[in-house]
């Protein structure tokens, strides 16, 4: 192993190693860390590298990729990064959103609840499997609603942390809506806790994001109605 990675393995967060950390969740930032030149190669360029890593990988591990079952793994695995499960890390596909008046003069709470979303622990890249209800009072204009479902698959649709999901979704209603009053909650399962390492399989997150209106109690007992 070269001296820079044994440097990168071993750099300190808050006077511990990685090592030390282990499985503690760490948040950064509510960017997800990207390099400046991350889109500078194409998605089918990427696959046809992933494909090749991928397979040196499953080499490594000793599995017969002349196996009719397994040949073809490679080449899948590219292609559900890239196209399906991290096609959120790339501003392309991030979903068109139409506003329309709030002609309707609708000036409560709107919630749309139990949206369910998959995502992956950027630890150890193994799911998060969870639900997300997202509430905001217009400002004077309306979204979709199929596009809130949208917006929150956009942001799982990367290797993340369950903090850093919910804020970021929180932040682009804000900035789509141009409203303050906007609220955010995901509660997830995250399997790097239920299929590895402390192997609970009872438990479950939960994180929120308020903002504006949602800041004060009533607000939040109301939402908190809602969705019982």
């Amino acid at each position: 192993m070269s001296n820079s990675i044994k440097q990168q393995k071993t750099k300190h967060l808050n006077g511990f190693s990685h090592f030390e950390i282990g499985d503690d969740h760490l948040y950064t930032g509510i960017d997800t860390p990207l390099k400046k030149d991350a889109f500078d190669m194409s998605d089918e360029d990427k696959k046809k590298k992933i494909s090749i890593l991928f397979e040196e990988i499953m080499n490594v591990m000793g599995l017969d990729l002349t196996d009719d079952s397994l040949k073809g793994t490679p080449d899948r695995v590219a292609k559900m990064y890239i196209d399906e499960i991290y096609s959120g890390l790339n501003p392309k596909n991030k979903p068109k959103i139409a506003l329309f008046d709030n002609k309707y003069q609708y000036n409560q709470m709107l919630v749309e609840k139990n949206i369910t979303f998959y995502s992956n622990c950027e630890h150890h890249f193994v799911p998060i499997i969870g639900k997300a209800h997202v509430a905001y009072i217009s400002s004077g204009k309306v979204i979709g609603l199929s596009k809130l479902n949208r917006i929150v698959q956009y942001f799982a649709k990367r290797p993340q942390v369950q903090e850093r999901l919910t804020n970021q979704i929180g932040q682009e209603l804000k900035t789509i809506l141009d409203t303050e009053d906007v609220a955010v909650i995901i509660d997830a399962k995250h399997l790097c806790v239920s299929s590895r390492g402390i192997k609970d399989d009872t438990s479950a997150t939960v994180t929120s994001f308020f903002s504006g209106a949602f800041n004060s109690p009533a607000k939040v007992a109301e939402l908190n109605n809602y969705l019982n």
